[in-house]
């Protein structure tokens, strides 16, 4: 099964943004967690991350013509973007929203998520190790 892993702004950046709140992982080392996860899962992961929300609109309008299950973290977006959150409504597989900090426990504008109500599933506070717990339980559900 083919899955596809979309990170929004400032994710690429990992490792050296804000490490006390994202971590010490590097995105190069995100990308070696979640492809290595997915091979282990008998899954085909393809990570993506972009700062264009016009980029990020494209990849959930694939995803969504090809019917492929998203883990997405969003960022900033998860709190105000309508456009992000009507492509994630369009897809017609599982939606897994990931995010590395606890959204809920930070700053009040980061409280809500405007595509929690279209996801699957939501997995935060959890740090990197959300994205391999988004891809298992994407894989359980293929059996």
């Amino acid at each position: 099964m083919d899955v596809v892993v979309l990170n929004g702004p400032n994710l690429g950046r990992l490792g050296t943004r804000q490490v006390d709140i994202y971590g010490v992982t590097s995105y190069a080392e995100l990308v070696e967690l979640c492809v290595g996860t997915g091979k282990e899962l008998g899954l085909d992961v393809e990570v993506r991350q972009t700062d264009g929300e016009h980029e990020m609109l494209a990849w959930l309008h694939e995803a969504a013509d090809s019917a492929t299950p998203v883990v997405l973290n969003p960022g900033a977006w998860s709190h105000y973007s309508y456009a992000v959150r009507d492509a994630c409504a369009m897809l017609r597989a599982p939606l897994v929203e990931v995010h590395i900090s606890n959204i809920h426990a930070r700053e009040e504008f980061r409280h809500h998520s405007v595509i929690s109500a279209v996801a699957t599933g939501v997995i935060c506070g959890l740090g990197v190790d959300g994205y391999r717990l988004a891809l298992q339980h994407l894989a359980r559900r293929a059996r």
